[in-house]
């Protein structure tokens, strides 16, 4: 019975705040009504807000119970005092004796010196504390929990009044740090080359609650039952393998669904409705508390949780909202900030108007980064904070050449960025003259250029780029943006528009390689230890061979008696490619056995990137027809640094005398048998990595369709036999890494790197 009254009582103290508030008035005035009628419900001699300011002092701006002449007046600096304390954890602070509390400080202007019992609460808006809502007493006393509740939610009401407008009006609440307002300018790391300038748009943001208060507290609770039902039942399903993300992990997924049973935020929830809020709001309550408390630990395990909680709370409030699934409408120049993206989260945005592209995480070898590259879509990672530090809308630059992104960034920034962009428009107009010309070094050497693909949209760059040919097609992307598995004709259907598209061009489909940190919704993911050296690639086409085999035969049929060309990834042993290449040639058998047209000419290759064949290169070759390197996996397994992991990802480098050494032994091993090799890993597309190449005596190169201009550029200024001189005299160096040396080589060399 106490507890249907206290709920009574606090919805009935909001109700009154509204009907104050709709009076009009003066802003102080209504201030000065609302802590009024807070101190009176709950039985308090003193009611007081406080609001930060941009400069991070906070400012006494209404009071009941305290000395009037000191609103305005007494302000306290960033973490000074108990609501200095309270801004500082995001929580509250309910005390007995507050001037004993040792982050206690004495104001005598405020007249506070009788007022022993103090309860504080942040005003929480989006994570973010924007001022502090505290009641006190003389006596000493606790205040129960109820009390606590009730406070709580009065202060999130509250917050959303003065962050809207309807408690103060925006003018009177210049200098109120409300939302992230300042410029700032985060130091990441560059994922995909580029310069953008446009408006942020959150990945996923969550659906804003237009109603804060419930007007019938029961059907709310079933509202937010149903949901959280919902909610479950869906994560159930993806562990199932029956829906769900592109590349959720078992792990994510379990985290998932251990927080989303959790009796703890499932009370949270529920208790907050039952308070007299909306289910939205609820959501948002608990949401903007697990911000406060966890985002400013610095346990990473627990920041991670938070990341967890975060995606929880969207995906609930659009369970609520019943739109989950809608397309997104983004501005002409949005740019996405996410923590981080699967390869198939980035293609659901229409690419027309997405310029840029901002993440928390990941790394530049990680598939959303390779799928920016491929919509030359600039993209800068592992911005740490970044979604706790910008809103919807804020103008936002995209610094891919440094690495950097700028939030919110002064007029003098904007201008110099533009006037970059524009020295980019003329770099890209001097590599599209070049579009025609052959690749040849000055003293004569012929370089193939190619070029890397994996969607439709690719195909458009292969004209404009003037590649070579395709030696690099990435076959797993059409089945990782699929909601099921893709069936022989849409594979076959691709695969021709993709020949078509090249015409006389020669292309090279590489076999599915999926596994490790690709995997498909609608196949049921095995957990592994280690899923980098687990079941992935020609180890899962070998162990599946309907899978590999349905895939063949539709390059078969798409080739409709023109060359073909396929390469299997991950060969870690002769074994392996024997197999594989014994499923081509039955295929091959099978479809003349039907009268369908065999390959005028089939070339199969193998993909060098476990180290395991550079030591049985002489076994391999002679069963190829050519190999390519996949530097990204090979230098990954090389260094035992998974390429994903934004903390070891950065450990080695490609121009160290390890990496080169081993490309160089790859060289002449394929040299002296006439094996075709080509680069296919992003070693390719960097013009001072692709020099070490040329010079290691690489003559075939692939890469992003925006790497071909300046890798050309780079080809047509360089001496091939000096640029050999240079880098052979480099690889006995005892140095971690020789980029500096080989930067200084290039320059000696006046090369256009």
């Amino acid at each position: 019975m106490a507890a249907t009254v206290a709920i009574r009582g606090q919805r009935s103290l909001l109700r009154q705040i509204r009907e104050a508030l709709a009076g009009g008035g003066p802003a102080q005035q209504r201030l000065n009504m609302v802590v009024r009628i807070i101190a009176l419900s709950m039985v308090a001699e003193v009611c007081s807000i406080y609001l930060r300011r941009a400069n991070g002092e906070m400012e006494l701006f209404a009071t009941e119970g305290l000395d009037p002449d000191a609103v305005h007046v007494t302000r306290m600096k960033p973490g000074e005092g108990l609501v200095g304390e309270i801004m500082r954890l995001g929580r509250p602070l309910n005390l007995v004796d507050a001037p004993g509390h040792p982050a206690f400080s004495y104001r005598p202007e405020t007249g506070e010196d009788p007022y022993h019992a103090f309860l504080g609460v942040p005003l929480l808006r989006g994570g973010r504390a924007i001022g502090v809502l505290v009641v006190q007493n003389r006596t000493e006393r606790v205040y129960s929990e109820d009390e606590v509740e009730d406070i709580q939610i009065v202060a999130m009401v509250v917050a959303e009044m003065v962050a809207s407008g309807e408690l103060i009006s925006v003018g009177e609440l210049e200098g109120v740090e409300l939302a992230p307002r300042r410029p700032e300018r985060l130091k990441g790391s560059k994922f995909a080359d580029g310069l953008a300038y446009g408006v942020a748009v959150l990945h996923e943001p969550p659906v804003a609650s237009s109603q804060l208060l419930s007007d019938d507290v029961a059907a709310e609770e079933a509202r937010l039952a149903a949901a959280l039902e919902g909610l479950k039942s869906q994560i159930d399903q993806m562990l199932e393998g029956q829906h769900g993300l592109v590349d959720a992990s078992y792990e994510v997924l379990e985290t998932y669904r251990m927080f989303a049973h959790d009796r703890g935020w499932n009370r949270s929830l529920e208790d907050a409705v039952r308070n007299g809020l909306t289910a939205e709001a609820a959501v948002e309550r608990v949401r903007s508390e697990h911000r406060a408390r966890l985002g400013q630990a610095r346990d990473p395990y627990l920041r991670e949780r938070l990341h967890d909680l975060e995606d929880l709370n969207d995906r609930l409030l659009r369970h609520l909202s019943g739109n989950g699934s809608v397309a997104r409408e983004l501005p002409d120049n949005a740019i996405l900030i996410a923590r981080n993206l699967g390869p198939a989260d980035l293609l659901e945005y229409d690419r027309t108007r997405l310029r840029g592209l901002l993440l928390e995480e990941g790394s530049s070898a990680s598939h959303a980064a390779i799928v920016a590259r491929a919509l030359d879509i600039p993209c800068v990672g592992r911005l740490s904070g970044l979604r706790d530090k910008v809103s919807e809308g804020d103008p936002v630059i995209v610094d891919a050449e440094t690495g950097e992104a700028f939030l919110r960034p002064r007029p003098d920034v904007v201008k110099a960025i533009q006037a970059r962009v524009d020295v980019r428009r003329q770099r890209q107009a001097e590599f599209a003259k070049l579009k025609d010309t052959p690749a040849f070094t000055r003293d004569g050497v012929k370089i193939t250029l190619l070029m890397n693909a994996g969607l439709d949209v690719d195909l458009e760059s292969l004209a404009d780029t003037g590649a070579e040919g395709i030696g690099l097609f990435r076959t797993e992307f059409q089945f990782m943006v699929s909601e099921e598995m893709p069936r022989f004709n849409a594979q076959t259907a691709l695969y021709a528009r993709v020949m078509d598209a090249a015409g006389d061009l020669p292309v090279t489909f590489r076999t599915l390689d999926l596994g490790g940190d690709k995997v498909l919704p609608y196949m049921e993911a095995e957990r592994e230890e280690n899923p980098a050296l687990g079941w992935r690639a020609v180890r899962m086409g070998l162990d599946r061979p309907a899978l590999l085999r349905l895939q063949l035969r539709a390059l078969i049929a798409a080739a409709r008696g023109r060359p073909l060309r396929i390469m299997f990834p991950l060969i870690a042993n002769v074994d392996e490619f024997r197999a594989a290449r014994g499923w081509v040639d039955q295929e091959v058998a099978w479809a003349q056995r039907r009268g369908r047209p065999a390959p005028s000419r089939l070339d199969v290759g193998a993909m060098i990137e476990a180290p395991s064949l550079v030591w049985h290169l002489d076994a391999l070759l002679p069963m190829t027809d050519f190999v390519s390197v996949g530097t990204n996996d090979l230098m990954q397994y090389l260094f035992a640094a998974d390429r994903g992991n934004p903390r070891v990802a950065d450990r080695y480098d490609f121009l160290s005398p390890p990496a080169l050494r081993v490309m160089e032994q790859i060289q002449r091993a394929c040299a002296e048998t006439g094996t075709p090799v080509s680069i296919c890993g992003e070693m390719a597309g960097r013009p001072l990595e692709a020099f070490a190449l040329v010079a290691l005596g690489f003559e075939r190169l692939s890469m992003p369709a925006t790497g071909v201009g300046p890798v050309k550029q780079m080809v047509l200024s360089c001496d091939r036999e000096a640029a050999r001189r240079g880098v052979s005299a480099l690889l006995k160096s005892g140095a971690g890494s020789v980029r500096n040396e080989i930067e200084t080589l290039a320059r000696k060399l006046y090369l256009a790197v």
